[in-house]
Formats: C-alpha cells, structure tokens, sequence
C-alpha cells in the first residue's frame, strides 16, 4: 500500500506545481482522466487500464461515452448557462 500512497502524494505535488493550468477552463475532463483520475484509482489497486483482459461482462472499470445535454457535451453546456464557471 506505500506504493499507492507514494502514487497519490506525486498526484498532489504535480497538481500543486502546476496548479494554474489545471484549473483553466482548456484544461477539459478528458485531461483530468488521464492525468489525475486513471492514475488516482490505479494507485488504489483498480485495474483502470483491463491489463487483465476481462470481457466487458467483468471489468472493474467500464469506460462510458460523454453525457450530451440538448446536443453539447454536458460541461460546454454547464459553462452556457453559467459563464462565471469557465
């Protein structure tokens, strides 16, 4: 388990030193997967990745496709309603 703790204390520090780009609005979800997310649940032992090779039927984790609200990916059409979130 150190090695996860270590894996999350390097989440924390890259994030502080760069804290400024992560908070920007060019800065999108598919990013904070990749670089924070994916990672994160690795660090906690889950198999993000399927390096097992289990079908669909028995995966930990199971990708889903981007939730459109009235046609926009649901974060373009938060930011419409709310422009101060961008």
């Amino acid at each position: 388990m150190t090695m996860g703790i270590d894996a999350v204390r390097g989440l924390i520090q890259r994030f502080q030193t760069h804290q400024e780009e992560y908070t920007s609005p060019a800065y999108n979800e598919a990013l904070l997967r990749q670089d924070f997310l994916n990672p994160f649940f690795e660090a906690l032992g889950w198999d993000i990745a399927n390096k097992r090779g289990w079908s669909e039927t028995f995966r930990e984790v199971v990708h889903e496709d981007a939730l459109m609200v009235e046609g926009l990916p649901n974060t373009e059409k938060l930011y419409q309603e709310d422009p101060d979130l961008a």
